[in-house]
């Protein structure tokens, strides 16, 4: 399928939003799962929250969009609408994917990919929902799916489980990835990865200036400068604000912006019992809001390659918070978030 014609079934998607939102009317967290149409739709008290989505247009699951309590989106929309970067097509929602597992590119994938490009390319096949839960205070989604190499090799399973809640006016995610190698799986050292958010362009940061970015192969992608509208800033809980928060470490991190006079932050929260805590912030000025534990030399060039590995047989857990505020939180408030996040999920 062609660029055009994938933004055309993924625009067809969006349109779909609207009308799988207003079927729910009831309190609490509703995850409603329509697999005819390859997805899963979450509200709360009947307001769209987020939608978990498999197209076969897209190279893994995602949750799309983000939507915050007073009914704001805080994603790119994708397609882009008018005014947005199109920039990195591989960036849609909220995924979880890496860039270089066993010399395959799960990261950049995507049907912008050229056909020479496309070997060395891996993908998350969606392979089946375990479970949808609804509840007064929480939903749950558990999904299944496996991880395939451009040479057709499934070389991870992986199963997610989805926890959708609310924590006063704020939403939250908790997302658990386990990761059951099927062979030798090495995470060889990269910047792109793993949990990955691409925010709306008034959450960019105003002083994202153009560059080019390179990836693991060496392919080019050009980035404009600021968008008129971006107001973000970021914070780690080790007070790296602005750009200096790019590369380094923290238990969290932050995204503050406005627009229209709305204010809204998202937050996303490590857990101490996850791979080389505390993680990397891949937090880029232009949009991408990403945590990546694996990257070391990509962050801190002059340290030895992590390159993670999974022998045949071994599991690994992934266990992250992402919450949407309405307003701002204090580096107290977001400490005490990580410090109960911390007991959860072990």
């Amino acid at each position: 399928m062609n660029r055009t014609a994938l933004m055309g079934v993924l625009a067809a998607c969006a349109l779909l939003l609207p009308n799988a939102f207003a079927a729910s009317s009831a309190n609490g967290v509703q995850v409603k799962v329509d697999e005819a149409q390859r997805r899963a739709d979450i509200t709360i008290d009947g307001k769209p929250f987020t939608s978990y989505l498999w197209p076969a247009t897209l190279a893994k699951p995602v949750l799309y969009p983000l939507i915050d309590a007073d009914d704001v989106t805080l994603t790119r929309h994708w397609p882009p609408s008018a005014g947005e970067r199109s920039d990195h097509p591989h960036h849609v929602g909220l995924w979880f994917n890496y860039s270089n597992v066993n010399g395959f590119d799960f990261w950049n994938n995507s049907e912008a990919i050229k056909p020479e490009r496309r070997a060395k390319m891996g993908s998350i096949v969606f392979k089946k929902i375990d479970s949808a839960k609804s509840g007064a205070k929480s939903g749950e989604l558990v999904t299944e799916s496996t991880w395939v190499t451009g040479a057709g090799q499934p070389v991870i399973d992986e199963t997610t489980r989805l926890v959708f809640s609310t924590m006063g006016n704020a939403r939250v995610i908790d997302r658990i990835a386990t990761l059951h190698a099927l062979d030798r799986v090495v995470f060889n050292d990269d910047k792109d990865g793993f949990l990955g958010l691409r925010v709306a362009s008034w959450l960019e940061s105003p002083t994202a200036t153009g560059a080019v970015f390179v990836d693991s192969h060496g392919v080019e992608t050009k980035v404009a400068g600021a968008s008129p509208d971006a107001t973000g800033v970021y914070q780690t809980s080790e007070g790296k604000q602005g750009d200096d928060a790019w590369g380094t470490r923290g238990r969290w991190c932050e995204l503050t912006g406005h627009k229209d006079g709305h204010t809204a932050t998202i937050a996303i929260f490590d857990h101490p019992q996850n791979p080389n805590y505390p993680t990397y912030w891949h937090a880029r000025g232009y949009g991408l809001f990403a945590v990546n534990p694996l990257g070391r030399t990509g962050f801190e060039p002059k340290q030895p390659p992590l390159n993670y590995t999974l022998e045949k047989g071994q599991t690994a857990v992934f266990r992250y918070r992402v919450v949407l505020y309405t307003g701002t939180e204090t580096p107290e408030q977001l400490n005490k978030v990580a410090d109960a996040f911390a007991t959860e999920y072990k």
